[in-house]
């Protein structure tokens, strides 16, 4: 099934605001889970990009954490909880879903933050995920900057 990046997109949002919430409240990953799928209209969402999402990077949320860790400066309890559950995705599209482009995997996270985040929020989630990129999919981006520094 072709699915749209649209529909990506609104899935990030969902998971976003359900790892928010998560986050903040200790609820019970499967109430908040049904909470969102109960109560959001996922019609022109990706339904099972965001379970994935919501589903694997708590599962996965130790190794995630500590990936973050390396990239930022400061602990990551300090962080703006927008910008932390935003990271937690963008780290999990880096680590697990290799198909996705890391270009696409930092736009959809500096949208997501301008959206959501702190007023500068987007430049330090787009600093930290450009690291990380560079490390994590080196020869993605080394081949990308190669193009790039050939034009």
């Amino acid at each position: 099934m072709n699915v749209s990046p649209h529909a990506r997109a609104r899935a990030r949002r969902f998971a976003l605001q359900a790892l928010y919430q998560w986050d903040l409240s200790g609820t019970a990953l499967h109430d908040i889970r049904n909470q969102f799928l109960e109560s959001e209209d996922f019609s022109r969402t990706d339904r099972d990009y965001f379970i994935e999402l919501f589903n694997n990077v708590t599962k996965d949320i130790e190794n995630i954490d500590n990936n973050i860790k390396n990239y930022i400066d400061r602990p990551l309890p300090r962080l703006d909880p927008v910008e932390r559950a935003i990271l937690r995705i963008a780290f999990y599209e880096l680590l697990y879903r290799l198909e996705i482009p890391y270009r696409v995997v930092i736009n959809e996270a500096v949208q997501l933050t301008r959206k959501f985040g702190a007023e500068q929020g987007h430049a330090f989630v787009n600093g930290v995920l450009d690291k990380a990129a560079h490390a994590l999919r080196t020869l993605e981006y080394d081949k990308h900057t190669h193009r790039a520094s050939n034009h």
